[in-house]
Parts: C-alpha cells; structure tokens; sequence
C-alpha cells in the first residue's frame, strides 16, 4: 500500500475531498500551503499534516517531494491574471495558466524523476488538449502530456466534468446570483455538462492509488446525466424555490458581458471561459473502478437548500424529528 503522499491543492474544494479519503484509509498525508492557518482545518484529520511552502519555488518543490510514495495534483485555476487571449498565439498562455497547468507538472515530473518517487496523479479536465481554442484547455491538456509522456514515472490523469458538493463553486455560484437578481442572462447557455459528485472524483483518486492497472491512462469522470448550462441553472433556481427568468445571450451580447466581468477582481466569467463552454463537458465513459455515479439530485438539495428562501424548513422538521 503506498503511503506517506504529497496532495497539491490539497486545501481546494476537490482536495479538501481527496485528503479526507486518504486519512479515513490511514494514509500518511502532507498538504503544502502558501498561508498554513488558512488550510489548519486539514491539521485536524488523522495522518494529515499541513506544511508552510511556496509549491512554484523549484528547491522548495523538491524538498516536498523527497522521500514520499506518491504526489498527487489538484492545482488548477479558472481565471488567469487579465489578458488578451485574442492576440495570443495558439502556444502562448495567460501568466496563471502557465504557470499553475504547464510549468508545475513540468516541475513535479523533475522533481519525482530526481527522488525516484514513481507514482504520480493527475487532475485535468475534460476536453483538455494540446490545440484546444481555450487558454484553460489547452494549458491544461499539455500539462496532462507532461506528466503521462514522463519517464520512469507511474502517471494516471483524471479529467473531470464540472465538480458539484457542498462548497462547490458552482451550484452555489448561481444560488447566489438567483438571490440576488431577477434575470440571469446566461453567455452558452446551451453549453452540455455532465456533472460529477466531489465524493466520487476523490474515490476515484484514492483507489486508483494501488491500482497497477492505471497506470499511463486518462479516466473522464462525470455524472450520470447530461444538462445544458440553462436546465442546470433553472434547476437551481427549482431547488431553492427562487422563480427567476432564465435567458440566454446572443454570442455578440455573452461576449460582452464575459469582457466586461473578467474585469472585475475574482471575475465570474471571461472570455476564455467562454471558449471552454464551447467544448461539450460531457463523455461516454462510465465512472472507473467500479464506482457508481452519485446523481447531482440526491446531493444538491442538501446544500443548496441552506442558502435558498426555503431553508428554514430543515429547521422546522429538524424539530419535528422528520
């Protein structure tokens, strides 16, 4: 059984859920951070220790990865620092991409390479490659080649759909907008995800862990069901009991609003999201190892619920013992 694992990431949403596993399986796990405080949640967790560390500082890279039995890498970000990715070259990347989707995989594969660590996993995303129109894609599919065409390296890559849970930041993005405007204008509406459950991307992680039979493969990870960005937002707006208009953008008009919110600090949307939206998230391939798609219905409500104009009626039968 391979232990003593390094996560990257692994105070973000999806590794917070991967750290979890691994501890409830008595796996030894370190998470490196920027601001230990902000991750000490983590430090609460058998097995689990949280350390101080700059990932991108090369020595400091190496370092953490000395001695261990595996790395695992949720790094990944949506937005990359304000650009123009119109004028950018299709091997050029915003500074953020590069840096988080190229340049760290590029570093983790050296780093294991000089410490002999052989086992690697890896978080992509789906639609993810080398000439993909989406800065995001395209940074992303060429780290995913760096770290499967590496070497003396044991490498699974992991391409999910969008991740729904309870801190997700999508569901709860839209819960939000909804209660807060009366019309969401929707830029790709018609955009298809397939949603994944939290829980089930880090069973995937943590089982594909021992799993010889993973090595140098790529797993599409997604839900049991395919919706358009706008069935997903109505169905939001269902749940927490919000009536709200849904409209879709012309092209020209989603656009716009992308340019205009990627320049806001912690923008919602950008124009490179938009590129992304235009690759189907969706995939044929069922859930590996074994695992059973949670359907999006039987977890959503739970959390979703918290923040809608329907809350209070947990309380209600938490009182009532139903």
């Amino acid at each position: 059984m391979i232990d003593n694992i390094l996560v990257l990431g692994g105070g973000g949403f999806i590794g917070r859920h991967v750290v979890s596993a691994l501890a409830a399986r008595g796996r030894r796990v370190s998470v490196p951070s920027r601001h230990r405080e902000r991750d000490k949640h983590l430090v609460l967790l058998p097995t689990v220790e949280v350390l101080e560390a700059d990932i991108n500082d090369q020595l400091s890279l190496r370092q953490l990865v000395a001695g261990r039995g595996a790395v695992i890498n949720l790094v990944g970000i949506l937005h990359s620092p304000r650009g123009r990715p119109d004028e950018r070259g299709p091997n050029d990347y915003a500074p953020g991409f590069a840096q988080a989707h190229v340049e760290l995989p590029q570093s983790i594969v050296s780093a294991c390479r000089e410490h002999g660590v052989r086992r690697v996993l890896h978080m992509s995303a789906l639609g993810a490659r080398r000439d993909a129109t989406s800065e995001y894609l395209r940074s992303k599919g060429i780290g995913e080649e760096a770290v499967l065409a590496a070497a003396e390296i044991d490498a699974s890559v992991f391409r999910p759909s969008v991740v729904f849970g309870a801190e997700d930041r999508f569901l709860n993005l839209f819960s939000r907008l909804a209660g807060i405007t009366p019309v969401l204008a929707l830029a790709c509406a018609e955009a298809r995800f397939q949603p994944v459950y939290v829980g089930d991307v880090a069973n995937a992680f943590v089982i594909a862990l021992d799993e010889r039979n993973s090595f140098g493969k790529r797993y599409d990870l997604c839900g049991p069901t395919v919706y358009t960005l706008r069935q997903l937002v109505e169905y939001v707006c269902r749940v927490t009991g919000r009536r709200r208009l849904v409209a879709g953008l012309p092209d020209s008009l989603g656009y716009l609003q992308a340019l205009i919110l990627e320049q806001l600090p912690g923008p919602l949307m950008s124009r490179d999201n938009l590129l992304s939206m235009q690759m189907p998230s969706v995939s044929e391939q069922p859930l590996p190892f074994g695992i059973v798609a949670t359907p999006m219905e039987a977890i959503a409500p739970r959390y979703l619920l918290r923040g809608g104009p329907r809350a209070h009626y947990g309380a209600y039968r938490d009182r009532a013992r139903r």
